[in-house]
């Protein structure tokens, strides 16, 4: 039992430092859309999801609802703050109709998480209960952050281009899915188990698609993007 428990933290451990990478994969989009002033063709989708994503997983992962499971507060703690982050970049660099969307989306998320906690605590008093309740919760709200990039895949397809889907991400969400994956197999977790199987197919099929169409890829556009995007720019600053 102790050397499943070491491993199981060995794992985690792993785990934290590969979210890490996935949570710090879009720091290069987040650089590009700063210097363009516009996000471009960059969807907010995956971060918008990932953010209510981290919320119940960190909940998840408290003492009194699920014991044992430090790491994975601290995974989702710190993908939280970096995601929100990433939003109000995006938030600041976006045209007016996906700034509104930004700001219903994250509004509803922080009633939803709200309403949970509420729900959990008062209705709901042993760990069995409150586990099942918010592991179905997390299950759902994972499968919607790795449904998230099925817009930039679909782009991806129609397109022929893989430039606004970075490679870095895809990765990243390869990796995480599959290191989570070992450590809920360690000590059968089926609400962390499902989620990342999902997760780790997600990021084989975005690598399978960059690996496609890589090459069919109009790479030296980004000098002409960035100049589109500062007019762009312009004209949405004079607007306002």
């Amino acid at each position: 039992m102790t050397d499943i428990e070491t491993a199981r933290t060995v794992v985690g451990a792993i785990g934290n430092v590969i979210a890490f990478g996935l949570y710090s994969a879009p720091i290069p989009t987040m650089v590009k859309i700063c210097k363009m002033k516009s996000v471009a063709e960059f969807m907010p989708d995956p971060y918008i999801a990932t953010v209510i994503n981290c919320m119940m997983w960190a909940f998840y992962g408290l003492p009194f609802v699920t014991p044992d499971n430090i790491l994975v507060i601290t995974n989702n703690g710190v993908g939280l703050v970096m995601e929100l982050v990433y939003v109000i970049i995006f938030f600041i660099f976006a045209t007016s109709p996906v700034r509104k969307k930004i700001t219903i989306a994250i509004v509803i998320e922080v009633i939803f998480m709200a309403v949970v906690v509420f729900c959990t605590l008062y209705f709901l008093h042993t760990p069995k209960q409150r586990s099942m309740l918010v592991g179905i919760l997390c299950i759902i709200f994972n499968v919607i952050m790795y449904a998230a990039p099925l817009t930039a895949m679909a782009q991806v397809i129609k397109t022929k281009s893989v430039k606004y889907m970075p490679f870095s991400l895809s990765l990243a969400n390869f990796m995480n899915g599959a290191i989570w994956i070992v450590y809920s197999c360690l000590k059968f977790d089926l609400y962390i188990l499902i989620p990342n199987v999902l997760g780790c197919l997600s990021g084989t099929i975005q690598l399978i698609l960059y690996a496609v169409y890589y090459k069919t890829t109009n790479w030296k556009d980004d000098d002409e993007d960035n100049e589109n995007s500062n007019s762009n720019a312009e004209i949405e600053q004079s607007q306002a």
